[in-house]
């Protein structure tokens, strides 16, 4: 026996039916007698001293009157009268219309479209009910239209169209009810996703398939096709591909470039597509000869030129033609010069494959910023979408850089979508910037946990807030808890201190281990506060000051004479100032395939505390793409100086090398050891250290959409240097290790993962190896 739900009882206990009937019903003819006469009766003229309207319950008659447009008393004609009719209907009002002469009287009986009880959706699974009422038109307590119903049937089914679902059907169906009211039901089939099964190209000579692929916002179905997205089948964003593909050549000087077509071929099973992009590179241009120019009397050419950093024969890119008509207009605003404009003029040489670029500057249009509008922010400040912009009101009008400011805006991440636009102020000469921007979550709670047989159980509780009230504001808190560590964290930022370009960031850091296993543990608190500015165009400058306390405690038997005599000066308080300066040319964006950073800086200790000391730390890393961007060759040097003019380092100040810096090695496994009788063999950190490291990474020949790349990589580097030693002291002067490995990148829904296999080629007996290592990829 088969049991019926209460919706299924009552489903069978009125009448379900289709549109069909009702758009069939909505085109009967027109029911006049004269209609089915011989042609020359529609000639015949009509008076109506009377209209009569049946079968209207909520439309006035005299509304039904004034569609008809019949006068009483006036002659009219056939034609008019089909006119009126036709009027009628097409009100979108009424099933059905049909209109009879009864001698001096005109009889219009109507029958209303019923109202909207109710709407639902039934089989959506993917798209929930909420957002698909935001979707469609027809709405409760209104008049049914299945034009409109028809209408959003389409809106839905195109909404499963853009999530790549395109065999997904939609059916409007109506339930009559009592009283002329109606439930309008969509029954959806959502089908499955139509994913990329595979994305060739044909024609491409200079960049090979893998390359290109990686440009695309497309990606090719992988492992985890149940988890991504950009896999899925949307005409839109192969059309966005087609733009990135464009923009990819152009920046590295093929400007002849173009996406001659895109076939997208439909598996038999309609669940996958294969993409083929035919492209035409061209010719690869370099800059040929760059001046500055000025049809200006008041302008110095030669100023501008001097200032020009683009040179002859570096490959062409639009990118840097742009970056530096943004640097002459930026310099032109520091001579006093407002309104003006620079155009590029370029001239094409085919014989060399050069593009020669004139920078002429040019008087521009008078015109002023009247205001900046600002919409859509409900718990952003207008201050933090404000001091994006680089112009005020009152301020010349430069539409180069409102379009940078609107990217500004986008970058914050606080918003899903952000729109600048200009538009004609209260006078011609002003303009009014509006912009709309689509607020979105900026904080995140993670929860984490842990476990090793040697610590038991952990647990970590992470909160972080981008735009905190709405101020634009970083605010981090962190809990990291174990069975023998606490690890508590606090941060804040303000990116804009007193409105200027100056950011104050506060931090407190607080760590302790008990761990029964180590030799002993530890107590550290850091706090510091500071400040970073730019001093150039690729430059910032920080400067802070801090303080941190750190206590070395219960002791193991079997720890040597430098640590006993380190933890026996018990609490240990320092405070510093000091400054980092860095160096990234990744700022500016003009060479997309390398870039250089350089970072150095120094703590001066003994702002009271109990020693005094300096801390320099430098870093620098260069990096370039080489064979057609498909292999990435990177160089990292680091070092490190701690020297004590009053007091001395202990074991939980100095520098340590572990696979973060020196891969093939364990944390505190190379450097200054103290080795004893027994088991003591003890880690001492060093006060100077040095390490540099070389890797390539390059793809596998592996299906690209596995995410798998590989690489290899050698390191160099020693650690050493102690205030206090004795002859137990192993390794305390410079002794360089070296390692070599192989790395294996996997780009997983999880996060970019590194995993390394290492190998020490130089080392020292004591030296703790590590082959293998697991971390989080970085990117450069």
């Amino acid at each position: 026996m088969t049991h019926k739900t209460g919706g299924q009882v009552a489903r069978q206990a009125v009448r379900k039916s289709s549109l069909r009937p009702l758009l069939t019903a909505a085109s009967v003819a027109l029911s006049v007698g004269y209609l089915a006469a011989p042609d020359m009766a529609l000639a015949q003229d009509f008076r109506f001293n009377a209209i009569t309207i049946e079968g209207n319950q909520r439309i006035e008659a005299g509304t039904i009157a004034n569609y008809i447009g019949v006068a009483r008393g006036e002659t009219v004609s056939a034609a008019e009268l089909n006119d009126g009719y036709q009027r009628v209907l097409a009100s979108g009002l009424f099933e059905t219309v049909e209109i009879e002469p009864r001698g001096n009287t005109l009889v219009v009986r109507v029958v209303e479209y019923p109202t909207v009880n109710r709407i639902t959706y039934e089989g959506n699974a993917r798209i929930d009910d909420d957002m698909l009422a935001s979707i469609v038109q027809s709405e409760p307590r209104r008049v049914f239209s299945p034009s409109t119903a028809e209408a959003d049937a389409a809106r839905i089914t195109e909404a499963y169209s853009q999530q790549g679902r395109i065999a997904a059907r939609v059916q409007p169906k109506v339930i009559r009810r009592s009283d002329n009211r109606v439930d309008l039901v969509f029954e959806v089939f959502e089908g499955g996703v139509s994913e990329v099964e595979r994305i060739g190209f044909a024609g491409n000579r200079k960049f090979s398939d893998r390359r290109l692929r990686r440009v695309l916002e497309t990606k090719q179905a992988g492992l985890f096709r149940a988890l991504v997205q950009s896999d899925t089948f949307i005409e839109d964003r192969i059309e966005f591909d087609r733009q990135v593909l464009r923009d990819f050549y152009q920046s590295r000087g093929y400007v002849d470039f173009r996406t001659t077509g895109v076939n997208a071929e439909l598996s038999q099973e309609r669940d996958g597509y294969f993409i083929t992009f035919n492209v035409e590179e061209g010719q690869q241009f370099k800059f040929g000869q760059v001046t500055a120019s000025s049809d200006l009397p008041e302008v110095d050419a030669d100023v501008f030129q001097n200032a020009l950093r683009l040179r002859s024969g570096r490959v062409y890119s639009p990118t840097a033609v742009e970056n530096e008509i943004v640097r002459l207009e930026r310099l032109a605003i520091r001579e006093g010069l407002n309104f003006v404009r620079v155009e590029p003029r370029v001239t094409r040489n085919d014989r060399d494959l050069t593009l020669d670029v004139e920078f002429l500057l040019t008087r521009g249009e008078r015109v002023f910023v009247e205001r900046i509008d600002i919409e859509g922010n409900t718990t952003t400040l207008d201050r933090v979408v404000r001091r994006q912009f680089r112009l005020v009101e009152g301020d010349p009008f430069n539409p180069r850089e409102i379009r940078e400011s609107a990217e500004r805006v986008r970058a914050l991440g606080f918003f899903g979508d952000a729109q600048v636009e200009a538009r004609e102020g209260s006078t011609p000469q002003q303009v009014i910037i509006d912009v709309d921007v689509e607020e979105q979550p900026t904080g995140s709670l993670s929860f984490g946990g842990s476990y090793s047989t040697g610590s038991g159980f952990g647990a970590a509780i992470t909160f972080r807030e981008r735009n905190f009230l709405g101020r634009g504001q970083q605010l981090g808190l962190g809990v990291t808890t174990g069975v023998d560590t606490s690890n508590y964290t606090f941060s804040f930022t303000e990116p804009a201190f007193l409105g200027r370009d100056l950011a104050w960031n506060f931090n407190l850091n607080y760590l302790e281990t008990d761990n029964s296993d180590a030799e002993f543990d530890t107590t550290i608190g850091n706090f510091s506060t500071g400040f970073t500015f730019p001093v150039s165009e690729n430059g910032r400058l920080s400067l802070r000051y801090g303080a941190r306390y750190s206590e070395i405690t219960d002791l193991a038997t079997d720890v040597g004479e430098i640590i006993r005599a380190e933890a026996a000066k018990g609490e240990v308080w320092d405070s510093f100032v000091g400054y980092r300066y860095s160096y990234d040319t990744r700022r500016a964006g003009l060479n997309p395939n390398a870039g250089v950073l350089f970072e150095f800086g120094q703590d001066f200790g003994g702002i009271g505390g109990d020693n005094t000391y300096i801390e320099s730390t430098l870093r620098t890393i260069a990096q370039t793409k080489v064979m057609s961007d498909e292999v990435t060759l990177r160089a990292t040097f680091e070092a490190g100086a701690l020297s004590y003019s009053e007091g001395a380092s202990r074991v939980t100040d100095r520098f340590a090398l572990g696979s973060s810096r020196m891969r093939g090695f364990e944390g505190g496994g190379i450097g200054p050891r103290e080795v004893g009788p027994g088991d003591v063999n003890d880690a001492l950190g060093g006060n100077y250290f040095a390490v540099a490291r070389f890797e390539a990474e390059f793809p596998l020949p592996l299906p690209e959409e596995y995410g798998i790349s590989g690489g290899v990589f050698y390191d160099i580097g020693s650690l050493w240097g102690l205030e206090d030693t004795n002859d137990n002291v192993l390794y305390e002067d410079f002794t360089a290790r070296q390692s070599v490995g192989i790395s294996v990148f996997w780009t997983t829904p999880l996060g970019p993962l590194r995993f390394n296999f290492s190998e020490a080629v130089s080392k020292e007996t004591f030296d703790e190896e590590q082959n293998f290592d697991l971390t989080i990829s970085t990117q450069f």
